[in-house]
């Protein structure tokens, strides 16, 4: 028997990581690649993994603990030697039996039927060339892709990460959670200061610089953005830019700027994520946005509407709603943010019916017309068909995955 004092491993630039859960306790029989303890940094929550099966001797960490790179975490008791194998047997030559009384020879057998050919082995498939190897293939950089091709990285496995925009992250970072909660900050910022007005303090009304606005936004991204790269770098994850198709089951094709290059791989974790769906009534005009033309901050956006109040919808309306634009929503569904518990939303409600424009749910948005001076949108609401006149409008309504079969990027349109 051998002890072992298992340590935090390597995670990059992060010191002092929380430790969110202790997984075993003393006396525990573990495995390896049992998880010992699970940490959280701002990136992504991980578990350390046991090098060896074994015995829990002594926990060295509990829950809040913060630990950093060669942290002992604990104290295990693993039967490493291994046993002796048996000696093989003595070469020495055996002295042959002694000879049996002469017996008559027996009555030759019939001569066994022919034994039925073999069939013929299936024609493997042809793998095309490849000019990369990996052993795990992510396709995705978002929350889902990173996170996995790091923990893939951290327990040996040679990892290739094929990610089609500039920067890592995905949605969510880039375009996404990242830059939407920056922009709420800014304006919960923007409220507190007119809240404190009641209350004996008074600032001037709020001057709104939006390109310095865009700039930070944009500052918060690239800082969580370029930590990811620092990540894959020191885990030695291979980053590939491109859109991808598979050509063969164990075969990729990655094209970027004209250029294509094959890689081949042993397992493959399709993380594609999604993006917007774009209602099939709406004409192409510049007024008419997405949830990532809306995180851009257009210039003087006046009347807003807003169609879709699940969460990405509210985000922006309440983002512009703090910045000074009149704000209208509409929801096809009976309550705002499907699937919340009606408690919750019942609050959230009842403050922005006070602030905006109109805030319309069971309604259906039916058809949007273009005019020289504003555009009007027809909706259907308890059976009757209302018009709305809105000098900006931003499709919140739904997100699609990316179908991943041959392709790894395939637009899908969902029904309206």
């Amino acid at each position: 028997m051998s002890r072992i004092d298992v340590a935090c491993p390597d995670l990059g630039d992060f010191k002092d990581i929380p430790i969110i859960d202790v997984l075993v306790k003393a006396g525990d029989s573990i495995e390896v690649d049992t998880p010992l303890v699970t940490l959280e940094t701002d990136k992504a929550t991980m578990d350390v993994p046991s090098p060896a099966a074994g015995t829990i001797v002594e926990l060295l960490v509990g829950k809040g603990s913060r630990v950093s790179k060669g942290t002992l975490l604990v104290r295990l008791e693993s039967a490493a030697a291994a046993q002796p194998a048996p000696e093989p047997a003595s070469a020495k030559p055996q002295p042959p039996p002694a000879a049996a009384p002469a017996k008559p020879a027996p009555a030759p057998a019939p001569a066994p039927a022919p034994a039925p050919k073999p069939a013929a082995p299936a024609a493997a498939i042809e793998e095309p060339a490849a000019t990369r190897t990996a052993q795990l293939l992510v396709l995705g950089a978002g929350p889902g892709g990173y996170t996995a091709a790091f923990r893939a990285a951290d327990l040996g496995l040679k990892v290739t990460l094929v990610e089609r925009w500039s920067t890592l992250g995905g949605v969510c970072l880039n375009v996404g959670c990242i830059p939407s909660k920056a922009l709420l900050h800014a304006a919960r910022v923007i409220e507190e200061v007119h809240e404190m007005s009641t209350r004996g303090i008074v600032f001037g009304k709020p001057q709104v610089d939006l390109v310095k606005l865009r700039e930070w936004r944009s500052s918060v991204v690239r800082k969580l953005t370029g930590g990811l790269a620092a990540l894959a770098k020191q885990r030695k994850v291979e980053v590939v830019r491109g859109e991808a198709k598979f050509l063969s089951p164990h075969v990729i094709e990655v094209t970027a700027a004209g250029k294509s290059e094959t890689i081949r791989f042993e397992q493959c974790i399709i993380a594609a994520g999604s993006e917007s769906v774009r209602l099939p009534f709406l004409p192409q005009d510049p007024r008419i946005i997405d949830s990532t033309g809306a995180l851009e901050l257009p210039d003087n956006p006046g009347e807003f509407l807003v169609i879709g109040g699940g969460i990405i919808g509210l985000e922006m309306a309440c983002v512009f709603d703090a910045l000074g634009a009149r704000v209208s929503v509409v929801e096809l569904t009976p309550q705002l943010m499907p699937g919340c518990d009606p408690d919750l939303v019942r609050p959230l409600e009842k403050r922005i019916k006070s602030r905006y424009a109109e805030v319309l749910i069971n309604t259906r948005s039916r058809a949007i017309a273009q005019r020289r001076t504003h555009r009007g949108r027809a909706r259907r609401r308890h059976g009757r068909q209302e018009r709305l006149h809105r000098h900006r409008q931003a499709d919140a309504h739904q997100r699609a995955a990316h179908l991943c079969s041959r392709r790894y990027r395939r637009s899908a349109h969902a029904r309206s």
